[in-house]
Order: structure tokens, then sequence, then C-alpha cells
């Protein structure tokens, strides 16, 4: 192979797989290896790279075919492939595992916009299951005693944090998390442009100036640079004639010569890459839309009168800086928005929960918006809608931060009339 495998990627599969085919006295070995990290760093290629070095061989699941229409499904269709697994291993004698691919993306909650359904539940249910009983999983409807061969489950995601915590706890989950140095990355490019005749230096340098993308960006890469002979090709032929040209054609497939694969052309048009990407973060679209939609559907609350029972004091009194208890005005006071004005500016983004009285004492806090809000008038403008809608309710102000997706701030801003 021409490929270039980690040495710590390799090492960690090799030990988690041979570790489960061995019978260890007194030894708890989890069964599933779950390998996170960044997208497009290979996690998935990697482990078919070990897989083909150790002569393992692999059962897949994707993790679109963790949902269904029908309940059960998805849970039925992991003790299937896990079985059909087990008799590989018996039949042909040799290792086998069992894969599941982007498992957070079929099993995790990202936010509260997330359906969480039954087959998510039985999912994660299932999974817990395998990893505390390997040798006796069952189909639904039918029961076999003949004890099972132990089948190592790797799993591969971006944020195993999504996932029901009690699944990927140590003693059923070892967990990897896998981010590829300096040195592994000039490993793997040199393996992609192994063909193309670039040196160790120009390897180095191509992995120096795009430090910070990926390694499925340098893959792209590569394919880019065959763009401009295609181009040419379908120039050269006709936009009419390409269909018939390419496919079930006399002549064969076309040839193309070598590509220009110097590197000053690969680094030109990574650049354009670059460009592409920073285009798509700085568009911020849905953000637009879902702010125009708010728009629509944002009815303002009737100003509130001034009656000597809710006029703020002359001295502008406030409680932990927002307005008085007891104030109906849905406004923000001058100390709020300064507060949220902070939180934006410190890169969080913010929610706003509500509760009532009943569901306060268990903490069953409900969000008033649907989806975060990294905008100062988008949060001011739910705040104060929000504190006229839940008037005669707890309501509080979330900050999130975004890159370690967990809460960073929670104050209540709002409390019913007479509550501490």
């Amino acid at each position: 192979m021409g490929y270039y495998i980690a040495p710590r990627f390799l090492d960690k599969l090799a030990v988690h797989i041979t570790k489960n085919f061995l019978k260890l006295p007194g030894v708890r070995v989890p069964i599933i290896l779950g390998i996170h990290g960044r997208k497009g760093e290979g996690k998935s290629f990697q482990c078919e790279l070990v897989f083909e070095k150790m002569g393992i061989e692999v059962t897949h699941i994707s993790g679109g075919e963790l949902e269904s229409p029908d309940a059960g499904d998805p849970a039925r269709l992991i003790r299937l492939r896990y079985r059909e697994t087990a008799e590989l291993i018996k039949v042909r004698g040799k290792m086998c595992v069992l894969m599941i691919n982007d498992l957070d993306a079929g099993a995790g909650r990202f936010d509260e916009g997330t359906q969480y359904t039954v087959n998510t539940q039985l999912v994660n249910a299932t999974l817990m299951n395998i990893a505390d009983n390997p040798t006796d999983v069952q189909l639904p409807g039918s029961y076999d005693s003949t004890p099972l061969h132990r089948v190592p489950i790797i799993v591969t995601g971006n944020d195993f944090s999504t996932l029901y915590a009690p699944l990927i706890r140590d003693g059923r989950m070892d967990k990897f998390y896998w981010e590829p140095d300096r040195d592994d990355k000039v490993g793997i490019v040199k393996g992609i442009f192994e063909p193309d005749g670039l040196s160790q230096r120009e390897i180095e340098q191509l992995v120096d100036t795009f430090a910070n993308q990926s390694i499925d960006f340098f893959s792209a890469l590569r394919s880019r640079i065959y763009d401009e002979q295609i181009r040419n090709f379908i120039h050269q032929i006709g936009f009419e004639r390409v269909s018939l040209r390419v496919v079930n054609s006399t002549e064969g497939p076309p040839e193309f010569k070598k590509p220009d694969f110097r590197l000053s052309h690969l680094i030109e048009s990574g650049h354009l890459m670059v460009g592409e990407q920073k285009r798509v973060e700085n568009s911020q679209l849905v953000d637009e839309y879902n702010r125009l939609n708010r728009g629509r559907n944002y009815q303002p609350a009737p100003p509130p009168v001034v009656t000597p029972t809710t006029q703020p004091s002359t001295n502008g009194a406030t409680t932990n800086g927002f307005p008085k208890k007891g104030a109906s005005s849905p406004h923000l006071s001058l100390e709020t928005q300064a507060q949220i004005r902070e939180i934006l500016s410190q890169g969080y983004k913010i929610s706003i929960e509500h509760v009532d009285e009943r569901r306060f004492r268990t903490g069953s806090w409900q969000s008033c918006v649907n989806s975060h809000i990294d905008a100062e008038s988008d949060a001011i403008s739910n705040l104060e809608s929000s504190l006229a809608e839940y008037s005669n309710e707890y309501v509080r102000l979330v900050a999130i931060d975004p890159k370690a997706k967990r809460r960073v701030l929670e104050t209540i801003i709002q409390r019913p009339n007479g509550k501490n």
C-alpha cells in the first residue's frame, strides 16, 4: 500500500481489536472503540487502511441507517449485523469487526432543534446492551442460547458529547481523539501525491502553507488539478456530445496527460479553495433567512402602561442588573443590554429559556427560541418578546460557547411576582 498509516492510529486500533479476541482473566475489556475528532481528518479511511494491513474483515453500518419510519428497525439492524459478524469470525476463522460510521450524526442530539426519536433511544440502549453482554445478543422475537463470539465495534464521529452519556462511559466505550500532527499530515499527504512526483520538501511546504486545513482538503486539491484538462476535453468535443463520448462509447474512455503538479500551481489552486471556504463562512445566509422569518412571525408587545405600581424607581434601582421585581415592562435595562453585548463580544451565543413555577422546582426549562442567537438586535428583540409572553414565569438568559458546546452562563432575569 502506498498510503500512510499514522503509527498512533495503527497502535490504538490494533491493541483494541486484539484485546477483544484474547481471554484476559479478571480484565473487563470495552467492546466499543470510539474514534472522534474534527471533520475531514481521515478517521474512516485510516480505519480501512488498518483493517487491510491486519487482514481484518469489516461489516459496515452508516449513521444514516440509524433512523427509520418504523420504530425498532435500526436497533434490529445493529443486532443483526453484530450476529452476522460473529458468524463470520466462526466461519472464516479470522478477525472481523463491526464498524459504525458517523454515529453521532445518526444517534446524537445536537441542540433543542434535534428531534430525539424512539429509534435514537433504542440505538443507544442496544449499543449499551451489547457492550454489557457481548456474547448474548438476541434478535427481537427469537432467542438463541448459543454464546456468540465477541465482536469489536469501531464507531467514528465528530462530537461524542452529543451521545447518551451512559453509552460513552469508561467500561463500555474506549475513546480515541484523532488529531494528526504535522508528521502525520506530511506522511498522509505524501501518500496522496505519491504518483505525482512531489519531493519531501515540496510536500512539507504544501502542508505548512495550509497548516489549518484538514486531510480531505489535500485530497480535494489533487482532484481539482484535473479540472483544467476535463474542462478542455468538454470544450473540445462540445457540451452536446459529452454524454455520448463518456458513457457507452465505442472509442473507449478518454485519456488525459499528467496535469501540472508543480508546487506553485498546487498552492495557487489551494488558495482558491480556501477563498471558497471563507465565502461560505462569511455569507451567513441561514442567519439572515431565519432573522427574516422571525421578523415576519414576531408581533411586538403593546407598549406598557406606566402606573404608580409599575413605574420604575427614579434612582434606577435594579436587582442583579435587571429591572426590579414586579415591573411589567418587557423593555430591557441598560445593564441587561450591556450584558448581552459583553456575552456576544466574547464569541458566545445566546439562548433564552422559560419555566413555570411548578416545573421550576424540577429544573425543567424550555427554550424560547428555535436556534442560538449571535446578533445583538435579535437577542434584544427575542428577550423582550419572551419577557412579555411569559410575564408570569421564570425567564433566564443562557450564554453558550459554540466551540466547546457547553453553557458558560445561566442567569435568571425575570421571576414571577413576589418570588425571590
